[in-house]
């Protein structure tokens, strides 16, 4: 990945983005506990930590972001789902991942999620080395 020093961190955030855009995911692997394979687990909590205590991101991608993590100002929109979702965990804290799914606010998540994704998607196929 040109441009990004730590490509890594970089995937877990994009696939924690990838599992909050995606509602049939959440309902399937979140809720029904229906893994792709055996070794295979997920759930909202490691979304959260992806995003939240594992790097910088979220809620505003701190300045240091861009070229660490981050491709420049496009992938700033990060911003915007992570003002939605802090005072969202705020609100409900540590709850079954299906109060989530089912709060009003949730729609509006996954629809940051989207756009957020469909950048960042975009940004990897631009980048590839």
């Amino acid at each position: 990945m040109s441009g990004i020093r730590f490509p890594g961190i970089r995937t877990q955030i994009v696939s924690a983005i990838v599992s909050l855009s995606d509602r049939d995911y959440q309902e399937r692997v979140w809720i029904r506990r229906e893994f792709p394979h055996p070794d295979y687990y997920d759930e909202f909590d490691l979304a959260v930590h992806s995003l939240f205590d594992d790097s910088p991101i979220l809620p505003s991608p701190a300045p240091g972001c861009v070229g660490e993590l981050i491709y420049a100002d496009e992938e700033i929109p990060l911003a915007r789902l992570g003002e939605m979702l802090g005072p969202l965990i705020d609100e409900l804290g540590d709850v079954p991942d299906a109060e989530y799914l089912n709060s009003p606010q949730w729609p509006e998540v996954v629809r940051r999620a989207t756009a957020v994704r469909e950048i960042m998607e975009r940004n990897e196929e631009t980048h590839r080395d």
